[in-house]
């Protein structure tokens, strides 16, 4: 999300973009308001392609050999909930970016539904044009809609395990939803024992607005390490958990062996935490 590289004008940004979308049991799929977008731009470097708003601030990034790895540090992060909740039923991004996550989730869980929520078109149609994202089925959604038109919605309500919120527009200065009004929101559309994972700009005055809001919201909020590209992931509880470190690196080294995330340093970043 914060590393800087000089991005080009990518041709599948002049495509139009998507028509009618697939919804989650009927969700009207309208964006609430009519935002000017910022132009989708691609770069490339060392087999690695990389969504901006045409600027240098990197929006998301693909390998392409894998193109469902989650390539980013802080994306990997992302995936922290993990550790919390074995096997989720629902799991839900706001902010499709490149679709890491959502692709990553989509394989990892097959017994999930995946729902992404994007307001601009455009970066729908890229990346299903340029990074490679599954078609809709009945288990995948992309929701071309407001994000907080979605958490606020009654049908959402306490049906999410797993919420990860990566909301960033062309500034890259903090997420564009941050108040303490979008993060009960985000509480209560999660689950008993949902986990939510927010990616916050660490060097910025909007990451401590944001953990005020989340801990005004939620029962208890730890951070991960900030990684060398400033980012800093929340993770925040509708209800604390027992922080039980020797099951947690159980828990991690089995997330190792099945997906080659470096789950154990997330453990080692929550002990630090909680400390």
């Amino acid at each position: 999300m914060l590393i800087k590289r000089k991005s080009i004008e990518a041709e599948a940004n002049r495509k139009a973009g998507p028509g009618k979308r697939t919804t989650i049991d009927e969700l009207p799929a309208k964006p609430a308001r009519k935002p000017k977008f910022a132009p989708v731009t691609l770069s490339e470097q060392e087999g690695v392609r990389f969504l901006h708003f045409g600027t240098e601030w990197v929006q998301g990034a693909m390998r392409m050999r894998k193109p469902d790895w989650i390539e980013l540090e802080y994306a990997q992060q992302m995936m922290a909930w993990m550790l919390f909740v074995d096997q989720p039923s629902n799991i839900v991004q706001l902010g499709l970016g490149t679709g890491a996550l959502t692709k990553f989730c989509y394989r990892q869980f097959p017994q999930a539904r995946v729902a992404a929520v994007e307001l601009n078109p455009a970066v729908i149609a890229i990346c299903n044009s340029m990074f490679k994202l599954p078609p809709e089925d009945e288990r995948l959604a992309v929701l071309e809609m407001d994000a907080f038109d979605f958490v606020t919605n009654p049908v959402n309500t306490g049906r999410i395990d797993a919420l990860q919120v990566d909301l960033y527009d062309a500034t890259a200065r903090g997420p564009v939803l941050d108040t303490p009004e979008f993060y009960q929101a985000c509480a209560a559309c999660l689950a008993p024992g949902g986990v939510m994972t927010v990616n916050l700009f660490g060097d910025h005055p909007s990451c401590a607005r944001n953990l005020k809001a989340m801990k005004f919201a939620f029962d208890r909020v730890l951070c991960l390490p900030e990684v060398h590209d400033g980012n800093v992931v929340a993770l925040a509880f509708k209800q604390a958990p027992a922080l039980d470190f020797s099951a947690l690196y159980e828990r991690a080294a089995a997330i190792v062996q099945t997906t080659r995330l470096p789950a154990k340093s997330w453990v080692n970043g929550l002990k630090a935490a909680a400390n």
